[in-house]
C-alpha cells in the first residue's frame, strides 16, 4: 500500500493505527496486536473521533482530497467527515486488492 500511495505523489501519506490513531510515516512505535475488526462499535466511534482530531491538525477535511486504502471498518465512520474522498479498492477481495496494488506500482 505504501508503494502504491507514494507512486501517486500525494502531499502526505498517513497510516491508520488501531492503537495510535493517525501516524506519520516516520513515527516510531512499539509492535502491537490490535485491530478494529473485533472492537465494539462504541470503541470504533471513539477511535474515529480521535483520528478526526488528529487529521484536522494535518489536513482540511472540507478541501483536501483523501484516497483511502484502509479496510471498511477503519473508514466507515471517517468517510462522512471527508468531503472529497475515494476508495480505489472498495469491494475487492484481498487477492484482487493485491493485484490492484501491484498494477498501481508497476504502471
Amino acid at each position: 500500500m505504501l508503494h502504491y500511495a507514494e507512486r501517486h505523489s500525494p502531499d502526505a501519506v498517513l497510516v491508520l493505527s488501531a492503537r495510535h490513531g493517525l501516524l506519520e510515516l516516520d513515527d516510531l512505535i512499539d509492535p502491537y496486536e490490535q485491530t478494529l475488526n473485533a472492537m465494539p462499535v462504541r470503541e470504533v466511534k471513539a477511535w474515529t473521533e480521535r483520528v478526526l482530531r488528529q487529521l484536522r491538525e494535518r489536513a482540511d477535511l472540507e478541501r483536501d482530497h483523501f484516497t483511502i486504502l484502509a479496510g471498511e471498518k477503519y473508514r466507515r465512520y471517517l468517510l462522512p467527515h471527508l468531503r472529497h474522498s475515494c476508495i480505489p479498492m472498495e469491494g475487492l477481495s484481498i487477492g484482487r486488492q493485491l493485484r490492484f496494488l501491484g498494477r498501481g506500482i508497476d504502471s
